[in-house]
């Protein structure tokens, strides 16, 4: 071969490589990025030629999927109660991407999961068109019902749990939206998203606030610190009297700690003081306590932590480097302490499953297109907030505020229930409507809770002297726990 014709075979060569090398980089580093790439809309193309997977509560679809007459997408998204069920499922949009149980599933939903490879390549086999897998959920829809109606046109949230094992049975937010009408890719699609957005739309419809707002949690969190005296041994005893004088002034300052109304707080004993929510003494408890202990049992009870349902709850917050006066106002649920209502529930259910906090989830199974059962759930200990002993107690003094203190409201006959009531301050020197709070739980007929209940009320039209945990947001509890115990007849 003479010498131009060898330059020309090796130029050409080199080509060959550089092709080779460039297709290699493209197909194996670049490959992700492509894919996941805004102005790629293959996956989309893709995700929508099929009917997605269901996501199944009580055995019955809450989901399903229409055929569409668009040009490229054959399916869209169909969800039945959207609004009650939105906080669960979140949504599947063929313009604006999925969120939620949608999003983390999306693979067994799409039946592109690695674990359904099987179920793929028998359906090839066979012709027949791919399926996506079910996400069997741990809902109860009777309990998410009473949630939803209960709240009704009221702002606020509701979560309950099992205590036992963790599973969340109900999960509310009010306002809510209807995920079908952002399902498709039309001009009403597209008017109803713009409608959602916070900037048109101050209610925020698409914010779940049962995971991702967090509220003060006001006098719900004596329970925490309620705990935190019974475990770090500063009371023995719900009945012996606790050293709280009245008034008493929180210290670093010239200003008394008020208690709401003419109430036999001095010196109440733990029961009392829970009966007739004593700030004096709690805040007290958190002030003999300091921070670091009161920080600490919180934490033991899940705060200052994100929680992943699988979803993701925000972490909710004992702060830290406090002046000893905003320690003891962070003892009664007010300066800077925050909680989502999941927190809360997770609060009261660890206590009703004596002491022992279970990791909250909400996925119970994930199921191929034939049945079998691919993933399953299993109950995780979180932690143990308090013992066993303790916890018994924290129950008596509980189901003392429902029997005969603020909860009474929450009673059921026959139904042992344990609560505790709140009433937040909001907006500057608590110039607007209070956040309305109850937690709670109920026990069945062994003793155990397959229960417990956290409600928050926004704000609502009723007369300010009338806005409290005891008439708003308990009676929803009420009927929630109502509706657990009613199914497991």
């Amino acid at each position: 071969m003479n010498k131009p014709l060898r330059r020309i075979a090796i130029f050409c060569g080199l080509l060959v490589f550089a092709l080779l090398l460039r297709d290699n980089w493209i197909q194996y580093v670049q490959a992700d990025s492509l894919k996941n790439h805004k102005h790629n809309h293959r996956l989309d193309i893709a995700r929508y030629s099929q009917p997605r997977g269901n996501i199944i509560v009580d055995g019955r679809a809450i989901t399903g999927s229409k055929e569409t007459n668009g040009i490229d997408y054959k399916y869209k998204r169909t969800y039945k109660n959207g609004k009650m069920w939105a906080p669960v499922t979140g949504y599947a949009s063929q313009v604006y991407g999925t969120n939620q149980l949608e999003n983390l599933e999306d693979s067994i939903l799409t039946g592109d999961d690695d674990r359904l490879f099987f179920n793929r390549t028998i359906d090839m086999l066979t012709g027949k068109e791919k399926k996506g897998g079910d996400v069997i959920t741990t809902l109860n829809a009777k309990a998410q019902e009473a949630a939803y109606k209960g709240l009704g046109d009221k702002k606020g949230a509701v979560a309950a749990i099992d205590p036992r094992t963790g599973k969340i049975l109900a999960l509310v937010s009010t306002p809510s939206y209807d995920p079908s009408t952002i399902a498709g890719a039309t001009d009403k699609d597209a008017a109803a998203w713009k409608a959602l957005d916070k900037k048109r739309n101050p209610d925020d419809p698409m914010l779940n606030r049962a995971l991702r707002q967090t509220y003060p949690p006001g006098s719900t969190f004596k329970v925490v610190t309620a705990a935190a005296a019974l475990e770090n041994g500063l009371y023995d005893s719900v009945d012996e009297p606790t050293k709280s004088p009245l008034p008493w002034r929180m210290p670093g300052t010239l200003k008394d700690l008020p208690n709401e109304g003419n109430i036999p707080c001095e010196n109440a004993s733990l029961r009392k003081a829970l009966q007739y929510s004593c700030n004096t003494v709690f805040g007290k408890i958190g002030d003999d306590l300091r921070e670091d202990k009161m920080r600490e049992e919180a934490e033991k009870f899940g705060f200052n932590e994100e929680v992943f349902t699988p979803v993701r709850a925000d972490a909710s917050v004992y702060p830290q480097d406090m002046e000893r006066s905003s320690n003891a106002m962070s003892a009664i649920g007010q300066f800077d302490t925050r909680a989502t209502p999941l927190q809360m529930a997770m609060v009261a259910g660890a206590v009703a499953n004596d002491g022992k906090l279970m990791k909250p989830y909400m996925v119970d199974k994930l199921r191929a297109p034939n049945l079998s059962v691919i993933e399953q759930t299993s109950p995780e200990e979180m932690s143990q907030p308090l013992s066993q002993d303790n916890a018994r107690k924290l129950q008596d003094i509980m189901e003392t505020v429902v029997q005969k203190g603020t909860g009474t409201s929450a009673q059921i006959p026959g139904v042992t229930v344990g609560g505790k009531t709140g009433t937040a301050q909001h907006g500057v020197a608590n110039s607007k409507n209070p956040y309305a709070w109850f937690i709670s739980y109920a026990k069945g007929k062994d003793g155990s809770s397959p229960v417990a209940v956290a409600v928050v009320v926004e704000g609502s039209n009723t007369v300010r002297d009338d806005i409290a945990g005891g008439r708003l947001a308990a009676p929803i509890a009420k009927d929630v726990m109502k509706a657990v115990l009613d199914s497991q007849k």
